[in-house]
């Protein structure tokens, strides 16, 4: 894994890490499709025989070869695919990574990252 700081126009620091899913965390579509439809078969029989399918789980749509993740406080970004020269390109360059990645929620942060947004 890869790990780097950097400063944006604003002043304001970033890290930048890439995340890469070790081959058993990667998931196949088609092997959750097949596993979901016994699922619903089984559960129809003593259930509702209405079914929605939701959407794919983020290891499904596009993110199974990793992504690069930008973070500063309490905000978090994730560019897929990962650029090959994220870890030598210029700090411009990295804030212009950054800028094209998509925000990401996150679950919970501590009161430090709470107080570094507000900065």
């Amino acid at each position: 894994m890869g790990f780097r700081t950097f400063t944006d126009s604003g002043g304001r620091e970033w890290t930048a890490f890439d995340v890469v899913p070790r081959a058993q965390e990667r998931r196949h579509l088609e092997r959750r499709v097949m596993d979901h439809l016994a699922d619903m078969i089984d559960e129809r029989r003593d259930q509702d025989r209405r079914v929605t399918v939701g959407g794919r789980s983020p290891l499904a749509s596009g993110v199974t070869e990793g992504w690069l993740c930008f973070e500063r406080g309490v905000e978090r970004r994730r560019l897929t695919p990962i650029p090959e020269d994220w870890q030598r390109c210029s700090d411009r360059e990295l804030e212009e990574y950054c800028e094209a990645a998509r925000p990401v929620h996150r679950a919970f942060a501590s009161p430090d990252q709470f107080a570094e947004r507000r900065r």
